[in-house]
């Protein structure tokens, strides 16, 4: 006999112990560490910021938007599986109480994520609106509730299979969230009730419309694997993880990035890496980001020794996130079968982590050099470049072993 409420404990076990296994790997790392540093360096500047604020700097839109975007993105973690479009959907009518206890659990996790970014944005609110951190348990209890209904208002438009209008329901959720949350900030009950009334219209609007619709399995599948492949790239940078999948995109305007490579026997794995670093996975993505984030760190922050420092925590990120590249092909036979010797595989990869961190460490120093900084511009370039050789010919190596 089906035991709905075994099989929401079974599925809710696996993920928790999942998780917890590979958290012990991510929090074992130094990149902690780095990341505890940058977010006091962001906490000391962040203050100083919010010293400067005067009455008229638009905290509440700014506070609107942000809250907004995240109540809007209101992911249910269903825990389904790829067979259970087959084995579960005669039982769809049974599952009601294990859909439930998906929304609340979401509800849970992501409530601890509003608590967080609340904290982040009441110092600025009380700063401008002159206002009391007591209101902070008056935002939190209307933002929860705003949360919860984003959940029931995803969970009832992922009926339909429309990507149009799954697109259309996130704009009007993110309109009447971020009007919401910008009249609780300028204390409008008035037009707070107003935004209540279109909300609770909208979601028995869509109740009403779906009321007879079915699951649309395949579509709640395919999220939750594009939730967990997320998960799953984030701890690949710490552990091998066999369950992650790989994605791979043509993007045929790189392709000059790969023509500068002779075609020679030795140069095989470096064509082979540089290949998977353009086009597979996130490789290019996360390198382009961090460098525009150290550029913009670099640009706000004008204190010379932290600038330096800057430099160097983000040199850190970007080759250590690189680093499981150098194992992307490890499970692939053909490449073992390539007549080429196994030790100028490991310096390929040397060699192209070796660009990638030289080319960051020529942008940032020049950001520093436009913003005025000759000095420390140059004291950060000769730490970049003893660090870059340092983590390539070094570093690398021992970390490699490691994982």
């Amino acid at each position: 006999m089906f035991d709905e409420s075994k099989l929401w404990k079974d599925r809710f076990s696996q993920f928790t112990k999942e998780l917890g296994r590979y958290l012990r790997y991510i929090f074992n790392g130094h990149l902690v560490v780095v990341l505890l540093f940058l977010l006091g360096t962001g906490a000391y500047y962040y203050d100083l910021f919010v010293e400067t604020l005067t009455l008229d700097f638009p905290a509440a839109l700014i506070m609107a938007l942000v809250l907004g975007l995240f109540l809007t993105l209101s992911p249910i973690y269903t825990f389904l599986l790829d067979a259970d479009k087959i084995f579960l959907l005669p039982l769809e009518t049974k599952l009601g109480s294990y859909f439930k206890k998906s929304i609340a659990v979401s509800f849970v996790f992501q409530l601890y994520i509003l608590v967080m970014i609340l904290a982040l944005f009441m110092p600025m609110y009380v700063q401008v609106h002159q206002g009391s951190f007591k209101s902070f348990f008056t935002f939190l209890l209307l933002l929860a509730i705003m949360k919860l209904w984003n959940l029931f208002s995803r969970w009832q438009i992922q009926y339909h299979v429309s990507e149009q209008l799954h697109a259309l329901d996130s704009i009007v959720r993110f309109v009447l969230n971020g009007l919401f949350v910008y009249f609780m900030l300028i204390e409008e009950p008035l037009w707070m009730t107003v935004m209540l009334a279109l909300m609770i219209g909208l979601y028995v609007y869509w109740r009403r419309e779906t009321r007879n619709r079915g699951l649309k399995w395949e579509q709640l599948i395919d999220l939750e694997e594009k939730r967990l492949t997320s998960f799953y790239r984030i701890a690949n940078l710490f552990t091998d993880v066999p369950k992650l999948k790989d994605q791979v995109k043509r993007r045929r305007g790189l392709d000059w990035m790969l023509n500068w490579i002779s075609l020679r026997q030795e140069n095989t794995y470096l064509f082979l890496y540089m290949s998977a670093f353009v086009r597979a996975g996130d490789y290019l993505g996360l390198v382009f980001r961090l460098t525009i984030i150290g550029g913009i760190a670099l640009w706000l922050v004008k204190f010379g020794i932290g600038q330096v420092l800057i430099v160097l925590i983000f040199l850190y990120l970007t080759g250590f996130q690189l680093l499981p590249l150098a194992n992307h092909h490890q499970n692939k036979l053909w490449v073992m079968m390539y007549p080429v010797a196994e030790s100028l595989k490991y310096k390929a990869f040397q060699q192209l982590l070796l660009a990638i961190l030289l080319f960051e460490t020529v942008i940032l120093f020049l950001v520093l050099l436009v913003s005025g900084a000759y000095l420390y511009g140059s004291i950060a370039l000769g730490a970049g470049l003893a660090f870059t050789i340092y983590f390539v010919f070094s570093y690398s190596k021992l970390r490699l072993k490691k994982m």
